[in-house]
């Protein structure tokens, strides 16, 4: 998979290297998580080489939106707005079902195949325009698809509730995204506490851990590694091959399964010890 740069401080080491190209992403989180500031900020890299970013409100209109980056420090975005490199779609206050199956096909079609980053800020609106699950994955799903054909999307959606990322509005946009990021933001008043966390990216080895951000002006979203460290040590693959060659396991098999071994680390693994493994290979295969 092609990657691209997140534009988040801290986060493409947490993704295996970025956002997969042409892949669609959700980023959840309640009020005062940084949700916009995510999806400027990963707009604002795109622009820095000369992507094209095109950023669609849902629900602040356009101006807000950039004032909104002006105040964080980037007033950069004045110029890329006068260069038409950044375009915004203000579909605040319309009908969303309309927009998506009418409007936006049509936008799709004269931008097919730009390559452009898109920014979906937010996709609730679009889950409350109807209580029909069936609507709402229809809506939702031809919307992702949709863009997708114009570049790599990022969506964010509102969190409410407990904050377990159970509630109708968010199962739905996380079964059909990519990638998954969840902005845990607490605060009570005094004290502030912001965690992030990806629940999922496919075809990624990510991290599996909490890692607390800040936002800051001028910066915007950074992420901290903490104790995350990308392993890359082939240990237990190696010792998985040799084991594969015992007399007990047939050939053509243990040839298929050398196949499926190649490109993997001790992370794959993670606490699966290679005997283990080994007793359930040949337990598949009848051989144990």
């Amino acid at each position: 998979m092609k990657k691209i740069k997140s534009g988040i401080f801290g986060l493409n080491p947490l993704l295996d290297g970025g956002f997969n190209e042409s892949s669609t992403s959700v980023v959840i989180g309640r009020s005062g998580a940084g949700k916009t500031t995510f999806a400027t900020q990963y707009i604002r890299r795109g622009l820095h080489d000369g992507q094209e970013g095109i950023f669609v409100s849902l629900d602040e209109n356009k101006e807000q939106i950039i004032r909104e980056a002006v105040e964080m420090g980037w007033s950069d975005i004045l110029d890329y707005l006068d260069d038409e490199l950044l375009v915004f779609i203000d579909a605040s206050g319309r009908e969303f079902g309309n927009f998506i199956r009418k409007e936006l096909p049509a936008f799709v079609a004269e931008w097919q195949g730009a390559n452009a980053r898109i920014a979906v800020d937010p996709l609730t609106p679009v889950m409350w325009s109807t209580k029909d699950p069936y609507e709402q994955r229809e809506l939702i799903g031809f919307m992702l698809k949709e863009t997708r054909k114009v570049g790599t999307v990022l969506c964010t959606l509102e969190e409410h509730g407990a904050g377990d990322l159970t509630t109708p509005e968010t199962v739905i946009p996380m079964y059909l995204a990519d990638c998954v990021i969840h902005l845990r933001y607490r605060s009570d008043g005094a004290n502030v506490t912001r965690e992030m966390k990806i629940v999922k990216a496919r075809s990624s080895r990510h991290s599996q851990l909490a890692h607390p951000y800040h936002i800051v002006r001028g910066l915007g979203l950074i992420v901290e590694p903490g104790e995350y460290r990308r392993v890359t040590t082939t240990r237990i693959p190696v010792i998985i091959r040799q084991l594969l060659q015992r007399p007990d396991l047939p050939k053509p098999v243990a040839e298929r399964l050398e196949k499926m071994l190649d490109g993997l680390t001790d992370e794959d693994f993670r606490d699966l010890k290679p005997d283990q493994l080994l007793d359930l290979i040949r337990n598949e295969y009848g051989t144990g």
